[in-house]
Order: C-alpha cells, then structure tokens, then sequence
C-alpha cells in the first residue's frame, strides 16, 4: 500500500478500510466515530462520497470492521451516535459524551449525549464518560470532532507507545490527537478531500502535549 501521507509516526490510507485493514497489524488501539446511518432520517448525512449511510450500511460496513479490529487490537472504543447504537456488539464498558448546551432533538427531549462504546481491557480505571461544551472548528469536513475533546478520550484510553489506528477517519481529529499526545497513529478514509484536510491538520506544530 502507498499511503496518501506519512510524517513523524502519522500515516494516512486513502481507501476502503475494509480491504485495507487486513494489511495492517500491530494496531494497539482503535479510536474511531463512524458514520452514523442517518440517511433517509430527519437528520442530514455528512459524507461527500457515493455511498448510501443508512442503518443498513452501518451494519454491513461499520459494525464487521468494529468486529474485526476487536479481534486485532487490545482495546477498541466506538462513538456510534444515537440512530444506530443497538446495531453494535455489546460493549466491555459503556460511557457517554455530555453535551450540556445541546441543540439536536430526538422524540423524548434533546439529543444530549454521544455514546462511547468501549471493549478490551483498559489501560487504567476513570471515569468512563465526560462533560464537554467545547464546539469544533471549522476545517473544511462538514462534520469535525472537537480536538480537545477527542485528545481527552484518546489520553483515557492509551498508553505511551501505543499505536493508533481510527478507520473512519474523517478530517483527522484521532490522527491531530495522536500527534499532540506522541503517539503513532494511523488514519484511513475512503474520501480523498478528507485525506487532504488531515493531512494539512497535521502539517501543523503540535498544539499541547
């Protein structure tokens, strides 16, 4: 495989990552926020690629490869979002991401938490879930996890040394974490205008360690 970039431990694949994951291995831990299956809800869908993101493409894409990497790496952790939660395996331990100001609806209230779905053994004990208000910056992905954020839950779930692999890798955030934290990672994405804002993310100087 030629990566699309490589610079200081970080490397992107431009590809499906279901043929290119069975050509990685030494992967130590997964972090990834999978597409969501919203297509066809009220919800709008985030991805420029041709494909249909429905409840039935997470669960003949998304949940084989989450089954898969469980089965390589010792620890795996999935945000999933709410629409296709129950299409996942049932996790080790379970947490959320608490969005105090959220403004999304759902049918008993507002939409106020991302689930963490986490399996493996963890690399210490904590709490499994977290308050934030932080909101992303706009890079480009009409769909960016905040930084600081995704650095909180990457440092909870690794160990140093580790190597980082997020599958659905979008505009980098678990690749720009990685970096910021000195860890090895690896991200993979089927959008090449996707690959080309992570890529620039990374060409910046690390912002916290």
């Amino acid at each position: 495989m030629t990566p699309y970039y490589s610079r200081d431990g970080i490397t992107i694949y431009h590809g499906d990552s279901t043929t290119i994951s069975p050509a990685i291995a030494g992967i130590d831990v997964v972090l990834t926020d999978p597409f969501y299956g919203v297509e066809g809800t009220t919800e709008k869908s985030h991805y420029a690629h041709d494909f249909e993101d429905t409840p039935a493409s997470v669960v003949e894409v998304a949940v084989p490869l989450i089954n898969f990497w469980r089965t390589k790496a010792r620890r795996v952790v999935v945000t999933p979002g709410l629409k296709s939660l129950f299409q996942y395996p049932a996790p080790d331990s379970f947490g959320v991401i608490f969005y105090p100001a959220a403004v999304s609806f759902q049918r008993w209230g507002t939409a106020d938490t991302n689930p963490i779905l986490y399996y493996g053994e963890p690399p210490r004990k904590g709490p499994c879930s977290f308050a934030s208000t932080e909101r992303a910056k706009k890079n480009g992905h009409p769909c960016p996890k905040p930084i600081g954020q995704w650095t909180r839950l990457l440092r909870r779930i690794s160990e140093p040394g580790d190597l980082i692999l997020d599958p659905f890798m979008g505009s980098g955030t678990t690749l720009r974490a990685a970096k910021d934290l000195g860890l090895q990672a690896i991200g993979i994405d089927i959008e090449e205008s996707y690959c080309e804002i992570a890529a620039k993310r990374l060409a910046q100087e690390v912002l916290f360690a």
